[in-house]
């Protein structure tokens, strides 16, 4: 196996994203840095801070350019960021000495690096949101088809009263609304420019330096930062905890489908399945599984990325180091997730059988707490409490019915809304209509 498997090209077809995976290769990185050294270029050549011609000739070959990034590699070895190598490069490859002087003028490594990147991330962020909807859409859907589909809730593990199936399906997708708000609150916050020289200070600009921020982040259509933000890594710790959610809430959703399709429960089944190599029967939940994995592995690199906003004093090699290795594997799990639960969502098929199996299994115990409030419009609550807890260990110890014994302790009582699953779901169908309405409006 490669040492991720995000780029192993055995695992590729279950690990990697393709669309994320171009954003995160040397040859996207170097491309963003470049388009920024020359829309820098631009911009101070229009407030006279270097020649115009120079700054035309900068831009222009900023574009054109191509820079071969195992080129890049030993000195970047030795300086551990690589825009020495990169403006060396430019330079060269430009073969105009008296334009070249200009590249990267009042810059330092970190201004170049950080806006490339938030240019990169603008693209994931506008991918991960197309994808967010894609699911949210698919999972309202599946919650109003089967809003009024009784079955068992759980908790603890244990049967504990009705609720329909589109309220489970429910609370999968409604996060994911939250989780859409989010994200578009924290886009100007993250996708800002970073243009603050070598300390942060912008000395070599002078006066100017307000205004080329200014042009620059209107140049590169990002939020222009007041102050820098070399070592004030909130941005990149806000998206990171945001997609630290995001595939939470998604392995959620693959927790309960494991449980759902285990074998003994069926209630659902997955159009999809993987294979095994030795039993013929087996359809494993793969992609279910996929999704709880993803969430683990974001939650676990989330703790480094949230250490990373321990920069030391104006600029910090090792905390950003961190960020490199792990930011990246981050945005290429959280869009896997998405797909992966967009193709969940669309191959989940109920078994209502199976449902009212479980809710329906003879000893009518998953209606006890509906009987004990029944009860208590004719008896205190706590007498009724105890009085249905006496009949539940009954039924566990002679194998009758909960609704037989009721019936026979209490004849005057009508028990038959009480012991129906459709009477019992309370609030869960509405949830799922409201839900499903909800999907189609975003």
């Amino acid at each position: 196996m490669a040492v991720s498997p995000f780029d192993s090209a055995i695992y590729r077809d279950l690990f990697h994203d393709a669309e994320v995976g171009k954003l995160f290769t040397d040859s996207a990185e170097i491309r963003a840095m470049v388009l920024v050294e020359g829309a820098l270029a631009l911009a101070q050549g229009e407030l006279g801070l270097i020649p115009a011609q120079s700054a035309d000739f900068i831009h222009r070959a900023s574009v054109e350019i191509q820079i071969d990034p195992a080129g890049l590699s030993e000195e970047t070895g030795q300086s551990a960021v690589v825009v020495p190598a990169l403006v060396k490069a430019f330079r060269k490859l430009m073969d105009a000495p008296e334009h070249a002087q200009y590249v990267h003028w009042g810059a330092t490594s970190q201004d170049i690096i950080d806006t490339a990147l938030m240019l990169r991330l603008r693209q994931v962020l506008s991918l991960l949101d197309a994808r967010l909807v894609g699911v949210i859409r698919a999972l309202g859907a599946l919650a109003g088809a089967h809003a009024d589909l009784p079955m068992a809730a759980r908790t603890w593990g244990q049967n504990a009263t009705p609720t329909s199936f589109g309220a489970v399906v429910t609370s999968w997708g409604a996060p994911l609304l939250t989780h859409r708000l989010r994200l578009q609150e924290l886009r100007p916050r993250l996708l800002r420019l970073s243009f603050s020289g070598a300390a942060g200070t912008l000395s070599v600009i002078g006066d100017k330096a307000p205004a080329l921020r200014a042009a620059l982040a209107r140049a590169l259509k990002l939020e222009e930062s007041t102050h820098s933000w070399h070592s004030c890594r909130d941005g990149i710790a806000e998206f990171s905890g945001w997609m630290t959610l995001l595939t939470g809430s998604l392995g959620k959703m693959g927790e309960d489908l494991l449980l759902l399709t285990q074998s003994g429960i069926d209630e659902v089944t997955l159009a999809l399945g993987g294979g095994s190599s030795t039993m013929p029967q087996k359809s494993n939940p793969v992609l279910p599984s996929l999704l709880v994995a993803l969430a683990r592995q974001v939650a676990a690199l989330n703790a480094a990325l949230q250490g990373a906003m321990l920069h030391r004093q104006q600029r910090d090699g090792a905390a950003w180091m961190v960020e490199w290795m792990s930011l990246g594997q981050v945005c290429m799990a959280s869009a896997r997730a998405l797909s992966a639960a967009d193709t969940v969502a669309g191959t989940v098929i109920p078994d209502p059988i199976a449902m009212a199996r479980h809710l329906d299994d003879g000893s009518g115990l998953i209606y006890a707490e509906a009987l004990s409030f029944a009860l208590g419009s004719n008896m205190p609550r706590p007498e009724a409490q105890a009085a249905v807890k006496d009949l539940c260990q009954t039924v566990k110890a002679t194998g009758s019915s909960l609704r037989e014994l009721a019936e026979a302790r209490w004849p005057d009582i009508e028990f038959g809304p009480i012991f129906a699953a459709t009477e019992q779901m309370g609030q869960a169908p509405q949830e799922a209509r409201d839900f499903a309405r909800m999907s189609k409006l975003i």
